[in-house]
Order: C-alpha cells, then sequence, then structure tokens
C-alpha cells in the first residue's frame, strides 16, 4: 500500500486535509514550505501558473520534500496541460516519475478529458502509464516491483473543476472510475483508484463571467461551487478548493470541503514582511 499524509487524513482519519501551494522555484523552497507545519498534509508544486519546471524542477522539489521524512506533506505537482492532446499524458508520467504522491491537472471540462488523466496515471492493464523511471521507486523507498504493485491504488489523481464546460459536465465528471473515490483498505480496489475533484474559484469566476474572489467569490460563482460540491459528494467523491487564507480554509473546511488550500509561498512571504515592517515602523513612530 502507497501510504502518505494526504491520503491517511482523507481516507483514514477522514479530516480535512489543509495544505499549501508551491509557486516559487527551487528544492529549499519547496522544503521550507513543506516543514511550515506538522498539520499540512500536502503541498502542491505548481508547474502550471509557478516557476517550478517539470523536468527537473518538480523532481528537485519533490526529493527535498521527502527528505524530510515519512510524516512530510505529500507532495502534489499541477501539471500545465489539461488534455491528452495538448501534451497532459507526458507530464503526468514525469510528474509521477519523479516521485509525485499525486497529480492535479487543470481545467478538466469533460468526463472523456478525466478518463484519459485516470489512464495516463495507472500501469497497464489498468491504464498506459509507461514503466521505467529509475528513480519513483526510490523515492517511496521501493523497489521497482514492489512500486508496480501499490502505486496504481495509491497514487492520487485530481481533476480541476474551473471552467464552464466543466461545471456543465461536472456530474459525468464525477462518475469516472478513478475521479474521487475511496475505497475501504479490507476490499480491493477497482480498476481504477483516485481521489478528488478540485474547484479552482479564480479561473472559474472568470469563465462564468465575474471578477475573481476579492477574497471571497461573487455570490453566483459561490452557488456553482456549491453545486460542485454537493454533485461530487453524492456521487460519493472528495472534493477539493483553492483557498488564500487560513480563514478562508477554515470555513471551507466547515462547509464539507475534504481538503482545503490555506496559503501560497509568495503571499504568505509578502503578507509577513509587511506585517513585520509595520510592527517596525508602529514601533518608532
Amino acid at each position: 500500500m502507497l501510504l502518505h499524509p494526504l491520503r491517511s487524513a482523507l481516507y483514514h482519519s477522514k479530516t480535512t486535509a489543509f495544505g499549501a501551494w508551491i509557486t516559487l522555484p527551487g528544492a529549499q523552497v519547496a522544503r521550507s514550505v513543506a516543514a511550515s507545519s506538522p498539520n499540512l498534509s500536502w503541498v502542491t508544486i505548481d508547474c502550471e501558473h509557478g516557476l517550478t519546471n517539470i523536468v527537473p524542477g518538480a523532481s528537485e522539489s519533490i526529493l527535498a520534500i521527502r527528505a524530510l521524512g515519512s510524516q512530510a506533506p505529500s507532495a502534489l505537482v499541477r501539471i500545465p496541460a489539461t488534455t491528452s492532446s495538448t501534451g497532459a499524458g507526458w507530464q503526468i508520467k514525469h510528474a509521477l516519475d519523479a516521485g509525485a504522491a499525486g497529480v492535479i491537472v487543470p481545467m478538466v471540462a469533460t468526463a472523456a478529458q478525466a478518463r484519459d488523466i485516470v489512464l495516463d496515471s495507472r500501469f497497464p492493464p489498468s491504464g498506459r502509464r509507461g514503466l521505467g523511471s529509475m528513480f519513483a521507486h526510490g523515492v517511496w523507498g521501493l523497489t521497482m516491483n514492489e512500486y508496480l504493485r501499490v502505486a496504481n491504488d495509491g497514487v492520487i489523481v485530481i481533476a480541476q473543476i474551473e471552467t464552464r464546460e466543466g461545471v456543465d459536465n461536472v456530474e459525468e465528471i464525477a462518475r469516472v472510475d478513478g475521479i474521487g473515490t475511496f475505497y475501504p483498505l479490507s476490499s480491493p480496489p477497482p480498476l481504477f483508484f483516485s481521489n478528488v475533484l478540485f474547484v479552482g474559484p479564480f479561473d472559474l469566476s472568470l469563465s462564468l463571467g465575474y471578477a475573481t474572489p476579492s477574497p471571497d467569490p461573487h455570490p453566483e460563482v459561490e452557488k456553482t461551487i456549491q453545486r460542485i460540491k454537493t454533485v461530487a459528494h453524492a456521487a460519493g467523491k472528495k472534493v477539493a478548493i483553492f483557498c488564500t487564507s487560513g480563514l478562508q480554509a477554515v470555513a471551507r473546511a466547515k462547509e464539507g470541503f475534504d481538503m482545503v488550500n490555506v496559503s501560497v509561498d509568495v503571499i504568505s512571504m509578502t503578507e509577513h514582511i509587511q506585517q513585520c515592517v509595520k510592527d517596525a515602523l508602529d514601533g518608532v513612530a
């Protein structure tokens, strides 16, 4: 079994899994964010809008995080592409070969796209992920054969819902095997095993014709967010959402979101420095 803190939080303790977003490049940045709190279940290395490349940047960041020990947050990679036709397959392959605990795929709009990313994340006969990495199994402290046996039901596939088309098709996306489903450890995993539908409130707002959250989404966008959560949970799925502060995160946790981002590295750094400068100036005024 490929166990890691995100899976344990969602699957065993069934508590809200809090995480943090990494947009800055560099292994030490990733390590510092991951080490910032023992209560982080996961961190996302953002290779879509962040400054870390899939190759070799994601691998270097994952190794730095894993070096913190077995209780280090699960390292996820958000890939740049959205579908197989735009290159999601090779990006998923490289992220997982680097030892990622899971992938976040942005702007998933159809059930067909969801099925594609599940197939790209699973070894045959359950999928079409290629075997050949010299590194993935070592990151997990396993032999290649051991990793091959447990990767299909341990790696997390996260489909991001953040477009009008994705909302229109969310019922069909939520029904895709391997997107957002958990199964008891006592039961054999199905053909595909995965975990989360992820709500991206910023792009979702733009796609629906509204301003981005500041800090909260427009009420009409909020209705859509709640609909995604309701539909996903009705299908037995786990649901995640991106927040930029702890106060937002706790509100989403109380609403029933299973996986919640609490902050972004740049935002945290900037706000902390701003506050420190303010404290200094107030002290000498």
